[in-house]
């Protein structure tokens, strides 16, 4: 067993109900465009051993649009399901906790706190 595995992990599943393609994604990360890196996402799972750690998913890309944030261990089955059928559009994963606030800071500004790797 590894000792310095890094969290935050993302699981993201090209399917629903956590089938297809994995992709894996781990530490503070911002995923700015998910139709440009993924022609289709169906499904994702997120992890953390830190229950205020955040997931935020939004509905259109560049972190724009509507958004939900998750807190701590989430699976989510239908990632379609989400924003009225258009899926996900971008997301920040953290260890951290984001706050309301700084969440409608990011999606008004397209600025993120110091310590993400943006892709």
């Amino acid at each position: 067993m590894r000792t310095n595995q890094l969290y935050p992990r993302l699981y993201l599943y090209s399917d629903e109900n956590y089938c297809g393609n994995r992709y894996v994604w781990r530490g503070n990360r911002a995923l700015r465009n998910l139709d440009r890196l993924y022609s289709r996402l169906g499904s994702l799972q997120f992890y953390s051993p830190r229950r205020d750690a955040t997931l935020v998913l939004f509905s259109r890309a560049n972190f724009r649009g509507r958004f939900r944030i998750y807190r701590g261990t989430t699976n989510i089955r239908n990632l379609n399901a989400l924003f009225g059928g258009r899926g996900v559009g971008s997301l920040i994963m953290t260890s951290a906790c984001l706050t309301p606030s700084q969440v409608r800071e990011i999606s008004r500004t397209g600025c993120l706190p110091p310590g993400f790797l943006v892709v």
